[in-house]
């Protein structure tokens, strides 16, 4: 029992730094923007944080009571969206910061939503197919009065699917009395769900890595891409870079990593990884986590969990660009220590914006009832990463501050603008 609440103790502490660190962000932002103090008092916690427990009855005929979240940061600009994660370690705290990302990802793209984010603490590995359809009817009707189509729309996360969404979403609409896919995004095709939008985060990560590499004059045909992370964003990035003519000389998941200075097989790790993103217990030379990150390369990918590159191994980074795919990979301290090595960090509020600008997509050809392709899909996501990319870039030039400062400064503005003009401070 020790062992566990020391863990504990150890997660809480983590998703608490996340916090700060991202109100500490916020606070500078604001600061160099000239925004008085009440604005930060306003943006620095979510306006809505509810609590729910759901009753769910297990496969042994048990009855499991799970906790749920679902934080509202701001909808100043219009309702709030993000996504809904099942983890053992959700915490309060963590949806509370995922929350703000998710409104700085929107500025920054320019799309007319604040960040939401949800959150059950369970172990979706350990549970049937039955239990977890049960799990997300009862978590929609938990929160059913605060969200909706105008009001706060949820999407996929960590451990969770389009399936998922469909399930929400049925549920949704039986309590609405009226069938309702603007409700959630990340839904199958067949239910009003968008060509694109599995892929929409790791295409965007591409498009940033792409631009990225011009601004360092580094050609991305033979350029060496390490990815730490196999998951549902760093699998079709290998694939993407791959495809693009990238060397991925190292990937990992949570068991380890493979490197092969020579190129990796993709195609052929695609096809053995499992349904969780583990490949390398198929293999016996692999190296740790640790060393996959401080691979000699030209662009690195952090696209696993946060607080991976920190003052510790920060100096050891041999990457000229680095590609923040996970959410908070790299701490407070280790960007300034990356900055002023002269690697360029493009942020993860920037690099992993893909998937909420696909949602928004998904969103609007609900609301129209019209239906675009695949193709039409990608070239708006290109224009729309592109433009926020170069504006970041420019910012950060201009303003002379590092790339997440500039990021934070472009999604912070429009929100606290929005809250002015609204009377709110």
């Amino acid at each position: 029992m020790a062992a566990e609440k020391g863990a504990d103790n150890k997660t809480t502490d983590v998703n608490h730094d996340v916090l700060k660190s991202t109100q500490t962000i916020i606070h500078e932002a604001l600061e160099r923007l000239g925004y008085p103090e009440e604005v930060y008092e306003l943006l620095k916690e979510p306006l809505r944080m509810l609590t729910v427990k759901i009753p769910v009855k297990m496969d042994d005929g048990s009855t499991k009571v799970f906790t749920g979240y679902r934080a509202q940061h701001n909808d100043a600009v219009g309702p709030t969206k993000g996504g809904v994660r099942f983890h053992p370690d959700v915490t309060e705290n963590e949806v509370k910061a995922l929350s703000i990302w998710m409104t700085l990802k929107c500025g920054i793209v320019n799309l007319p939503y604040g960040g939401g984010k949800g959150g059950i603490i369970c172990d979706p590995r350990k549970m049937s197919f039955r239990e977890l359809e049960n799990l997300s009817r009862g978590y929609v009707r938990a929160i059913s009065q605060i969200v909706g189509p105008t009001k706060d729309i949820p999407a996929p996360d960590v451990f969770t699917n389009s399936q998922i969404m469909a399930w929400m979403m049925d549920e949704y609409s039986r309590i609405d009395e009226f069938n309702s896919p603007g409700f959630i995004t990340g839904k199958p095709l067949v239910l009003g769900g968008s060509h694109g939008r599995e892929s929409a985060t790791a295409k965007g990560v591409t498009i940033c890595i792409r631009e990225a590499a011009k601004k360092r004059g580094i050609k991305l045909e033979g350029a060496r891409v390490v990815i730490q992370g196999f998951g549902n964003a760093g699998s079709f990035l290998a694939k993407f870079m791959h495809d693009a003519g990238a060397k991925v000389i190292g990937i990992s998941d949570a068991y380890g990593g493979l490197y092969d200075e020579e190129g990796l097989d993709i195609d052929y790790l695609l096809d053995r990884r499992d349904s969780f993103g583990t490949v390398t217990t198929l293999f016996k030379n692999t190296i740790s986590n640790k060393e996959l990150l401080e691979l000699d390369c030209d662009i690195l990918v952090p696209a696993a969990i946060e607080n991976q590159i920190t003052e510790e191994n920060a100096n050891n980074i041999k990457a000229k660009i680095v590609v923040e795919a996970a959410n908070g990979p790299t701490t407070l301290e280790a960007t300034e220590i990356l900055t002023n090595r002269g690697i360029l960090l493009v942020p993860d509020v920037l690099a992993s914006s893909g998937g909420v600008t696909v949602s928004y997509f998904e969103w609007v050809q609900n609301n129209q009832g019209y239906y675009w392709t695949e193709e039409e899909v990608e070239e708006k996501l290109e224009k729309v990463l592109v433009n926020s990319f170069n504006t970041v870039y420019q910012t950060a030039q201009s303003r002379r501050v590092n790339m997440r400062l500039a990021a934070y400064m472009i999604g912070v503005r429009r929100v606290a603008e929005a809250s002015r003009f609204r009377g709110w401070i």
